[in-house]
């Protein structure tokens, strides 16, 4: 599924795919294509605009953020959140784009969210050159990432003031999760950085002065959160090992206090096992108060070892 805009040279209007090949005018050519049909390979053979090299890199199925000067134009990788939410171990979706002069290309295997935002700023008149579009990319980008990384922070703090509570494997399960989407993101959020600066130090005309500082604006924002996400990955290995202290300080106290009552038990089953005999000859056998009697001193032995433990501090008090 492909679209073509023509901006800069009037008011925003679409273009077939023809008319965006044949144009040669002086405003910007934007052409999208999503999916993983072969339809963005035709394209991009059939345009004499676009190198080999640029032209296997749009298409390629494997990418990482990057940018790199190929001949008069560039090449630019870039992730961002996609439209749709999939199990794929790639949390962020790539868009892909060749540049040279007026001419844009763009594609993405999966529909990506910061598309429709750039194309609104478009239609809006805000991006009337390609590095007005480069920038809007980058800016819608890092700010619909943002809150997603903040996001993580925020849940672990709702961890940390969960600690005390019993629901220590539900907490693990939250921090599993955190950190590895913690991970995904990193994972490109700072090649995302790295290409934008790369960008910034290229010379191309089409780079504004005021495009560079929004795309260094962007950087600034992908390197903070590339940081947060590196302190999201330490806070979710120190709660993992926080958590798992707990569980075993939980596991010693609950086996001290069995270890409690099994002590406290255990002369007193003794004491049942050696009058309940059936044997001739046990003192008192047939006294009326003989049970009150037992009962009284198996009480008197139980507050005696009860009372020793906690001496002993192994009771906390």
């Amino acid at each position: 599924m492909g679209s073509a805009f023509l901006a800069g040279d009037g008011p925003v209007r679409p273009l077939s795919e023809e008319e965006a090949v044949a144009y040669s005018g002086t405003g910007l050519v934007w052409v999208h294509l999503e999916g993983q049909d072969e339809l963005a390979a035709e394209v991009h053979r059939s345009d004499e605009h676009i190198p080999d090299v640029a032209a296997h890199a749009l298409v390629a199925t494997e990418t990482r953020p990057r940018c790199d000067a190929v001949e008069q134009g560039a090449i630019i990788n870039l992730r961002g959140l996609g439209v749709d939410t999939t199990d794929d171990s790639d949390r962020l979706v790539s868009i892909r784009m060749w540049i040279r002069g007026n001419r844009v290309v763009s594609v993405s295997l999966r529909p990506m969210a910061a598309v429709a935002t750039v194309r609104a700023k478009m239609e809006a008149g805000h991006i009337r050159d390609a590095g007005d579009l480069v920038a809007g990319f980058a800016w819608a980008i890092s700010t619909q990432l943002d809150p997603e990384v903040a996001g993580l922070g925020d849940t672990l703090d709702d961890v940390e003031s969960d600690l005390e509570s019993e629901q220590l494997f539900r907490l693990r399960r939250t921090i599993t999760s955190v950190r590895s989407e913690a991970i995904g993101y990193r994972r490109f959020i700072a090649p995302d950085r790295d290409a934008l600066r790369t960008l910034v130090d290229l010379d191309f005309p089409w780079l504004a002065q005021d495009d560079r500082l929004h795309i260094v604006e962007a950087a600034d924002r992908f390197a903070r959160m590339a940081e947060e996400l590196e302190a999201v990955r330490e806070r979710a290995a120190l709660l993992h090992e926080q958590i798992t202290d707990l569980r075993a300080e939980q596991i010693d106290n609950r086996s001290l206090y069995i270890s409690i009552v099994a002590f406290i038990f255990l002369p007193l089953t003794f004491i049942t096992g050696l009058l309940g005999m059936n044997v001739q000859g046990i003192p008192y056998a047939d006294h009326p108060s003989s049970f009150w009697v037992v009962f009284a001193f198996c009480v008197a032995v139980s507050v005696g070892v009860f009372g020793w433990f906690y001496w002993r501090h192994w009771i906390n008090r």
